[in-house]
């Protein structure tokens, strides 16, 4: 945790804009409103709360929009993946001209697009054009995460950064809570296009609240510039890693298409990395990742998502395709993870604050692969407490890793390179949840039989009979068991990371 005679070297601006911030909060104050920075907060956590409980009625909702569209599996996965693969394009761009023109300016704008999106989604008639608007709101979202935590980290001090994140979380978990009941009711009692247009009026009093409420502290940096020849070998090389590993089910692992996808990636991603090492503009600025907090700590995150991001997938089709529950049974079974998280977030917050981010992070990460390994003991005949023990400890890793690890990544970050910093941590975390979903499918299908494949993965019902119910729990075991192995992998980033204190020298060593 920083010292209170530190404070101020962390602030985003000059003194003239603290004094022109102090102003604000003062007149906010003789209007009887909240200080600023929970003015702040309250408008980010509303963008989180519209995220999370897309994100989760979207699950649950898959396996219901796949049979009325009369889809297949891998393309519901693109559903999915879509929207991330799009918020992780366009995530470190969006940050660099939130740097240059106002993260609150460009915060507001992704509420806007969120929204539309939404809108789109919801008069889909195919399971393309889904997967094309999922595109749209994949912009918005990127705008939305690329300024939330930078926004979160200019409005509080060093000391209660912690708690805000972990405030933050809590409405991850809530949104968590609301996402799968409401997803559950409405599949219950709706179309599932009501799955996306719940979206509209939240986005809606969102973008009007923060066109409202927010303004900019830090000053622009109109002088940059933005990496395009990196963003484009990022992107691309994780574009054929996707199709690679989705389609690489329905055309053989070997075949000629799908190792040549494989080679693109590879081919592309070098070629990033060589760029990012010449002279002139990087797609990741190189200087953030002096900082070992902030490396490290951006790598724990992106195996963390890498990881977990597809467990709630697993999880959701496991209930309704093996156990064979309604959509509002399987919401209310998945509850407890979101529950226990929301706990347990805040906890981890203000922990973090008191002891540094190394030791909650640490035992999070650990708690989530002792998760995935009990949860990979799932058959068709397993009982609820099961399932129920192993959601619950995947809760509680989350919520003790998520919020020191940010806390702690932004915290390394110099004040003037927020938005690019916030990005930069998105953007890998991003690049970990869209590959969970494609890896977890890959893994899944290698381990079962050849011919069960198509029923499970390309098939347009997700009625399974006994056999292919079985084939399914075992791939889920194999991916399950990898993804345990992944989080233990991140566990030791935490290690090698370090604390706060480590990450306030190596942030003023690059200002």
């Amino acid at each position: 945790m920083r010292e209170q005679g530190e404070v101020g070297r962390v602030e985003p601006s000059s003194a003239p804009v603290r004094g022109s911030e102090a102003r604000r909060e003062s007149e906010t104050g003789r209007r009887g409103c909240l200080a600023y920075k929970w003015v702040a907060l309250s408008v980010t956590t509303l963008g989180s709360a519209m995220a999370a409980i897309d994100s989760s009625i979207v699950v649950l909702g898959l396996p219901s929009i796949m049979t009325s569209l009369r889809s297949d599996l891998v393309t519901m996965i693109w559903v999915l993946m879509g929207y991330i693969l799009m918020s992780t394009v366009f995530l470190m761009l969006f940050g660099r001209l939130a740097d240059m023109f106002g993260r609150v300016r460009m915060y507001n704008l992704g509420f806007a697009v969120f929204t539309l999106g939404s809108l789109l989604c919801a008069l889909a008639g195919s399971g393309a054009e889904l997967v094309l608007f999922r595109l749209v709101q994949g912009l918005g979202g990127a705008m939305l995460m690329a300024n939330a935590m930078a926004i979160i980290t200019e409005a509080f001090p060093p000391g209660e950064r912690g708690r805000a994140m972990g405030i933050n979380s809590i409405t991850w978990a809530i949104g968590n809570i609301v996402g799968p009941v409401a997803g559950g009711l409405i599949l219950a009692f709706l179309s599932w296009q009501w799955i996306f247009l719940v979206n509209v009026p939240i986005g809606l009093v969102g973008t009007l609240w923060g066109h409202l409420a927010l303004h900019e502290i830090g000053e622009p940096r109109r002088g940059e510039r933005f990496d395009v020849r990196g963003m484009v070998l990022f992107s691309g090389g994780l574009f054929c890693l996707l199709i690679a590993l989705s389609q690489g089910i329905s055309w053989g692992w070997f075949s000629a298409p799908t190792l040549t996808l494989f080679a693109g990636f590879v081919l592309l991603e070098v070629l990033f990395v060589g760029s990012e090492r010449g002279a002139g503009v990087h797609f990741i600025d190189p200087s953030l990742l002096r900082s070992r907090i902030l490396a490290f700590g951006t790598a724990a995150a992106t195996l963390q998502s890498l990881s977990m991001f597809a467990v709630n997938f697993l999880v959701v089709f496991y209930l309704q395709a093996v156990k064979g529950v309604t959509p509002l049974q399987a919401a209310l079974m998945i509850l407890p993870l979101s529950v226990v998280q929301s706990i347990v977030g805040p906890i981890g917050g203000v922990i973090s604050d008191l002891v540094g981010a190394r030791t909650p992070a640490t035992v999070g990460l650990i708690l989530q692969a002792a998760a995935c390994l009990l949860l990979a003991q799932l058959t068709a005949t397993s009982p609820y407490p099961v399932l129920l023990l192993g959601l619950a400890v995947l809760g509680a890793g989350g919520g003790l890793f998520w919020s020191p690890n940010t806390s702690a990544v932004m915290g390394a970050a110099p004040p003037r390179r927020l938005g690019v910093a916030s990005a930069t941590l998105a953007t890998f975390r991003q690049t970990g949840m869209v590959t969970s979903f494609a890896l977890a499918l890959a893994v899944a299908a290698a381990a079962i039989r050849p011919r069960l494949v198509g029923a499970i993965f390309l098939g347009t019902s997700v009625q399974l009979g006994a056999p292919v119910m079985g084939a399914f729990t075992v791939g889920m075991a194999h991916a399950l068991t990898v993804s345990a192995l992944i989080v233990l992998a991140a566990s030791a980033m935490t290690l090698i990371a370090g604390d706060t204190a480590r990450s306030r020298r190596a942030a003023a060593a690059i200002r």
